[in-house]
């Protein structure tokens, strides 16, 4: 605090060399004390606002990934907002930058960065879930992106309360599903949480912001103009824009990054076979692993086979349709090795009833309702149906296609005895009749009588 604080209502009411102080009584400035005084209460007004320049700014927690939009926000939000901005990049599997964003953070001016590795968090408490689900939008999008948003919301917010910042940004756009994951994940967290959105609020282009960091001595790394928007972590990877833009027009080449063309795949299926216990995923071709070897792995195999592309006019929470592509090799891969075993393992009624539940989960993810309060019931009724999905089972991966073409488990409804048509059948076939007029007599029954009403 100044200590010539006090002077400020004087200074005020300064006239002509005077100054009238509250009881009127006129007092000409020509003693040097008070000049002196003056003269240091200006110097404290200058302190005052560069300790509040410095340290007594409001925070802001910038999720951070070094790529242009996030590097030039730094100082965006220095200028626009004047706030202390500490860089946040969250690790989930994406593609390493080539050189140290979190230094760079700081070199364009972010107070404080970090880099947090989630990728084990994510496998197990938002993919694994998520697999269990058989999380498929429109039956199609395995949420590769979707999924990813809750846990960086949440890294997002823990850091804005170990720092004690007043606000969250990110670098959602206006038309994407993302800032409402992002804005409705945080504020479910923590309702005194503010959003800052700089791409709404600034809607600029690339040269724009090249220019803009150009002006303003920003250190950005400008890699190959590319006309698409790609997302990536360790579930899968999206993109849009570009000729994409055009759902008539082929995807080109440049469009697929961790898939083979189909047609230049091997001429040889390769074959996997997948260990689930409850559910889950836990070991590859019989080899014990986590979470993340087991994706990663599972990734390289079904991508060379050209295994997990995705071509998709999807609707977006926000109202328009959208062309877009994803890659998901290990997601297709598993997903469709989850429903194979499930089949075997479960009723009839469970399975239909879990496919309802499974696309309100579906749903819930991709709309950004995480911790809304419903995920928790969904998920203790998924988890309770995994109880005996248990089993392994073989997948030939070939020329784009991932087909099970086998299966087998402890715990297995499937019973040969029952099934088979051979030696060995000990179904009562003499039941059958009984069984169908039981279950065809509520159509004889009304058949009689629509045929009386008839007459």
């Amino acid at each position: 605090m100044c200590p010539y604080g006090h002077l400020l209502f004087t200074i005020a009411l300064a006239q002509s060399g005077t100054v009238r102080t509250r009881t009127r009584v006129r007092v000409t400035i020509i003693n040097n004390k008070i000049l002196a005084g003056l003269i240091n209460m200006a110097s404290c007004k200058k302190k005052d606002a560069a300790a509040k320049k410095d340290g007594a700014r409001d925070k802001v927690v910038l999720a951070y990934s070094g790529g242009l939009d996030t590097s030039v926000a730094i100082h965006w939000l220095q200028e626009k907002y004047n706030v202390n901005v500490i860089a946040i990049a969250i690790n989930v599997g994406q593609n390493p930058s080539k050189d140290d964003i979190v230094a760079r953070a700081i070199r364009n001016g972010a107070i404080k960065s970090d880099f947090i590795d989630a990728t084990d968090e994510f496998v197990e408490d938002y993919v694994w879930p998520s697999l269990k689900a058989n999380a498929l939008y429109q039956n199609v999008y395995p949420l590769s992106t979707s999924i990813a948003r809750p846990l960086i919301a949440k890294k997002l917010v823990e850091v804005a309360k170990a720092e004690g910042a007043k606000y969250i940004a990110h670098g959602c756009t206006a038309k994407g599903n993302d800032q409402v994951r992002f804005d409705v994940g945080i504020v479910s967290q923590d309702p005194s949480l503010q959003i800052i959105a700089p791409m709404r609020e600034w809607v600029t282009t690339r040269e724009e912001e090249i220019e803009y960091a150009r002006e303003h001595g920003i250190e950005i790394i400008v890699k190959k103009e590319s006309p698409y928007s790609r997302d990536e972590n360790l579930w899968g990877a999206s993109c849009e824009c570009g000729i994409l833009e055009d759902p008539w027009e082929e995807p080109p080449a440049d469009v697929w990054e961790l898939t083979k063309d189909p047609s230049e795949a091997p001429d040889d299926p390769t074959y996997v076979e997948i260990k689930f216990e409850k559910g889950i995923p836990v070991a590859l071709d019989g080899k014990k692993m986590d979470g993340v070897k087991l994706i990663e792995k599972l990734d390289k195999i079904a991508g060379e086979n050209g295994v997990g592309r995705i071509d998709h006019v999807e609707d977006r929470l926000v109202g328009i349709k959208s062309r877009e592509t994803y890659e998901c090799p290990a997601a297709v891969t598993l997903i469709k090795a989850h429903q194979a075993l499930e089949a075997m393992t479960l009723s009839r009624d469970v399975i239909e009833f879990k496919r309802t539940i499974e696309q309100k989960y579906t749903q819930m993810v991709y709309d950004g309702l995480w911790f809304s309060g419903i995920r928790e019931p969904l998920c203790a009724f998924i988890d309770s149906t995994q109880e005996y999905v248990t089993g392994t089972v073989r997948v030939k991966l070939f020329k784009g296609n991932a087909t099970v073409v086998g299966r087998k488990s402890p715990y297995s409804l499937y019973d040969t005895g029952l099934s088979t048509y051979a030696e060995g059948d000990v179904f009562d076939h003499n039941s059958a009749t009984g069984f169908i007029y039981v279950w065809g007599l509520p159509g004889r029954t009304a058949a009689k009588a629509h045929a009386v009403k008839k007459k």
